[in-house]
């Protein structure tokens, strides 16, 4: 008898079977920890094929992380419409990063905790996806700011800021929602709105909170 011939597969779905045994393995074990043999296993592949297709532990980690960075950029970005008001805007834009951190944790695990501790490489390569959803968020508040001020300058004044707190205060919540049973992302989403909206809200009224005058000032 000859031997059994497996399915031949396309390049590129073998190749998103090896990252999606590698999301998963990273995302719980860890980069140290994670073994390319496991991996292999895990997508049903020899050792050598892996290191064919992607070369080494180094690159196949590098490649998660960048499929994963861009499937969250990908989900926030078309879950917010451009033609509602501002709060539905940002509640949308919180629903859909919140969604897809519940529903993939071994990649968020992967962005926000493995990439950023083993290595600068890696951690430069977080930095560029939460750089560009930085700049989304900030535009978002921007031209919301702007509509309710008609000053194209406000933005450029305060949004900066708020778009940073926002973003990593969505971070820290993302994780904590993952880590605590029985937290959906809507209520995640619902639980940052409160703590933010009030201040965005009053901000882009034109009533910011102010610090209180020192008797020396």
């Amino acid at each position: 008898m000859g031997a059994v011939k497996t399915k031949r597969m396309p390049r590129a779905v073998r190749e998103q079977q090896m990252l999606d045994a590698a999301v998963r393995i990273f995302g719980r074990r860890g980069y140290m920890a994670a073994s390319m043999d496991e991996i292999a296993e895990l997508a049903g592949v020899s050792k050598p094929l892996v290191y064919l297709y992607l070369n080494s532990k180094e690159d196949l980690f590098t490649a998660c992380i960048r499929r994963e960075a861009a499937a969250l950029s990908d989900a926030v970005r078309t879950g917010v419409r451009g033609d509602l008001p501002a709060d539905r805007r940002l509640w949308d834009g919180l629903q859909a990063f919140f969604a897809h951190t519940a529903e993939h944790p071994d990649g968020w695990a992967v962005l926000h905790l493995q990439a950023r501790t083993h290595g600068e490489m890696f951690a430069a390569e977080v930095a560029a996806m939460r750089e560009e959803i930085v700049a989304f968020v900030t535009r978002l508040i921007a031209v919301a700011a702007r509509e309710a001020h008609r000053d194209p300058d406000l933005a450029e004044r305060e949004v900066a800021g708020l778009a940073e707190a926002l973003v990593g205060a969505a971070e820290s919540l993302a994780a904590w929602a993952n880590a605590t049973p029985g937290t959906t992302a809507r209520q995640a989403a619902a639980t940052l709105m409160n703590f933010a909206w009030a201040g965005l809200g009053n901000l882009m009224q034109g009533r910011p909170w102010c610090p209180p005058r020192l008797e020396e000032d």
